[in-house]
């Protein structure tokens, strides 16, 4: 592949740029503030470019871009009325040429399960306005690779952790807090097991819908514990979720209003993907070993 085009420069993205973006001769990436496209292009990385896109509006410069890119990676979030790039960027998407579209959504669309377990044949159930909006941007997008052809890749991403992201550094930061709500788990991906999911979904040019989850659903203050042990500190005490609520926006409260096992065994058959952290256990070790490393 020649040209990549990334609509949304952010974490996830990023981290699949550095692991494996050298796949691609010229890629051009979007972000929202033009200060920041002028800092990322100043560094003068060969063969890369960041565009400015506020998804109100594209530009000629854009429309060009879509022209000429062979794939493209979506990880912008969609809004009440729809989703950006698609709003803004639909003609010139429909007239592209592409190999392959990989989109970034999220198992929130799955809503509340009640702790049983789900896959990619599960009802998305959702209630939650955030989460019904990534459904209909899936099947927005869904529809744009039936008419043209396209493969079409929609990763369904589980809570993400991995550098200055983790239990880790929240801990160090003195913000962990060890909320418990009885029979609530969670699943969780390092930021370098999406950037697998992503160069797979690449690399096999695949078309449906995969999850990409740890192996191990678990209580929330899991993490937390497991990392205290790593750094030789206390854990913070438990917070009952009652207790906690009060002092939560109504976005983070909604994460512990749905309870789900996410099954991963696609993204193990169909993309090929070894998780290289399948539980948080391994991706903490790892970013601590890592962090001290770095400190000597």
């Amino acid at each position: 592949m020649a040209t990549l085009l990334c609509f949304g420069l952010g974490y996830s993205a990023q981290h699949w740029l550095a692991g494996y973006g050298d796949r691609f001769q010229r890629i051009a990436a979007t972000v929202r503030d033009a200060g920041h496209a002028a800092e990322l292009n100043a560094r003068r990385q060969p063969g890369f470019a960041a565009f400015t896109f506020d998804g109100t509006a594209s530009s000629a410069e854009l429309r060009a871009l879509i022209a000429q890119a062979d794939a493209v990676l979506v990880s912008v979030p969609p809004t009440p009325s729809g989703d950006p790039v698609l709003e803004t960027c639909g003609e010139a998407l429909t007239r592209a040429r592409f190999s392959s579209i990989v989109y970034l959504s999220s198992v929130g669309v799955y809503g509340n399960y009640d702790g049983a377990w789900v896959d990619e044949e599960s009802e998305c159930r959702s209630a939650k306005d955030h989460n019904r909006h990534r459904l209909v941007a899936e099947r927005a997008w869904h529809d744009l690779g039936v008419r043209t052809g396209v493969p079409l890749a929609i990763l369904r991403l589980a809570g993400i952790y991995g550098p200055g992201r983790s239990a880790l550094d929240n801990l160090r930061r003195g913000t962990a807090r060890r909320i418990a709500k009885p029979g609530q788990v969670f699943n969780r991906i390092h930021v370098a097991d999406v950037a697998q999911a992503i160069n797979a979904a690449f690399e096999r040019r695949v078309n449906g819908i995969f999850n990409v989850v740890d192996d191990e659903p678990t209580p929330a203050g899991d993490p937390i514990v497991f990392a205290a042990g790593l750094l030789g500190v206390e854990p913070p005490p438990e917070i009952p979720f009652t207790q906690a609520r009060a002092s939560m926006s109504e976005f983070a409260a909604s994460f512990y209003a749905d309870v789900k096992r996410v099954r991963n065994g696609k993204l193990k058959a169909a993309l090929g993907v070894t998780l290289k952290y399948p539980t948080y256990r391994e991706g903490l070790s790892a970013l601590h070993r890592e962090a001290n490393k770095t400190a000597h």
